[in-house]
């Protein structure tokens, strides 16, 4: 018995080939086989077999019952790491949309680095009468980049249509200034253009005080104080909530432009990219908010959201 389980220790954990351990032990190579055999047998070595495409299916499954999705995708990426992530999301759902983009649709577009990966992989087809437009506001008061223009002209050009840009801030500070902004005729049209789209693309935002919003100067200290207080967990176009899904500011939410969140879950499609840790908590109050009907994920964030919301 000793021998055979220096032979798998050997084998198995030192990863000595079947020749150097047969001249280790001073025995044939067919010996050392048997040897190896012997520990499989008789529960010394136990071989497990993990298929992660398996995982990734049933884990989709279990989300999509659990959060009432039309459709989960999980992406398989080769680190947990954020960059790689959104790399891996931004192709997979580029080959989404290209399988599901109709004639006659109209997509909507948020704004952001995620989207940006996504917009540069998007690939031609040859659709008709599709429409693309801004769904929020994403001119930036910093040097932060939103890509909302780069976004949109990537899609024109990937469904051979001029698209329809907001190009205003996401939030502004007062709600009588929007008023009078959403008021002019040109914005209006491409406003209800975004109430039309039966396709609405977007990501979620980082926890309030990591958001893109508030580094690009969008709050003020109250405004920062007022999520704070409302335990927001993250936005989706420009727009916070907590982790039930729920609103936190009636106030700031007068005061941005763009789609509403009752509007983006009443979509046809309406498809929620996002993944890494840094966004399980957002993710988790979009899903419970129910904004989107397809969410679309690397295995990393699947797995960590089924272990807290179904473990």
């Amino acid at each position: 018995m000793d021998r055979v389980i220096k032979a798998a220790k050997m084998y198995y954990q030192l990863e000595y080939s079947q020749k150097e351990i047969a001249a280790e032990l001073g025995i044939s190579r067919p010996s050392v086989s048997r040897l190896l055999q012997e520990a499989k047998d008789k529960g010394i070595v136990q071989i497990r077999i993990i298929d992660t495409i398996e995982d990734e299916q049933k884990h989709a499954e279990q989300l999509k019952e659990y959060f009432n999705l039309k459709e989960c995708i999980i992406v398989n990426v080769p680190t947990n790491e954020e960059e790689m992530i959104k790399k891996y999301l931004g192709s997979k759902t580029a080959e989404y949309l290209y399988q599901t983009v109709q004639d006659g649709d109209v997509i909507g577009l948020s704004w952001g680095t995620t989207l940006f990966e996504v917009a540069k992989n998007m690939s031609k087809k040859h659709v008709k009468d599709v429409e693309v437009v801004q769904l929020n506001g994403g001119v930036s008061h910093s040097e932060s980049n939103t890509y909302a223009a780069q976004i949109l002209n990537y899609f024109g050009e990937a469904f051979q249509t001029s698209p329809y840009f907001l190009p205003l801030p996401a939030i502004v500070e007062r709600e009588e200034m929007k008023d009078i902004i959403v008021a002019d005729r040109h914005i209006s049209s491409v406003l209800e253009l975004a109430e039309k789209a039966n396709i609405a693309l977007f990501t979620v935002g980082d926890k309030h005080e990591d958001s893109t919003l508030i580094k690009a100067g969008y709050f003020n200290e109250h405004d920062l104080d007022v999520l704070e207080q409302k335990q927001a967990v993250g936005d989706i176009c420009s727009r916070f909530f907590n982790h039930n899904g729920e609103l936190c500011s009636e106030e700031l939410n007068a005061r941005t432009i763009g789609i509403s969140l009752d509007l983006l879950s009443a979509k046809e499609t309406s498809v929620l990219i996002a993944g890494g840790s840094k966004k399980l908590q957002s993710i988790i109050g979009a899903l419970q908010g129910q904004f989107a009907n397809v969410f679309i994920t690397d295995q990393y964030t699947a797995e960590a959201l089924v272990k807290k919301q179904l473990g």
